[in-house]
């Protein structure tokens, strides 16, 4: 895992640690200041409806999604779709193979 006194970065998927959402994963969609950071997962919390969210109640998975992290970079914003197939990739991908 990261420094974690480092800042989570765009596109960087997290798993929720505290609130209604635990244990769920979400894609970091804007990053506030060093402590707080806006996620969404496209599912149950659109990108309309961004969750504000401490550091410190995120487990970060040290993967960003490039796709997610690219269009926010180009366009200033990403699309559920996008956050929905980075999330679900990433855990057929790795959470599957781990379970073998």
């Amino acid at each position: 895992m990261k420094d974690p006194e480092s800042i989570p970065q765009l596109g960087e998927l997290v798993r929720i640690l505290n609130g209604r959402d635990k244990g769920q994963f979400a894609c970091v969609i804007e990053v506030l200041d060093n402590r707080f950071v806006r996620i969404a997962d496209g599912d149950k919390r659109k990108v309309d409806r961004a969750k504000k969210k401490n550091v410190l109640h995120i487990e970060r998975m040290d993967i960003v999604a490039p796709e997610v992290k690219n269009s926010i970079i180009e366009t200033g914003r990403v699309t559920n779709a996008k956050l929905r197939f980075a999330i679900s990739t990433y855990i057929d991908d790795n959470l599957l193979k781990e379970g073998e």
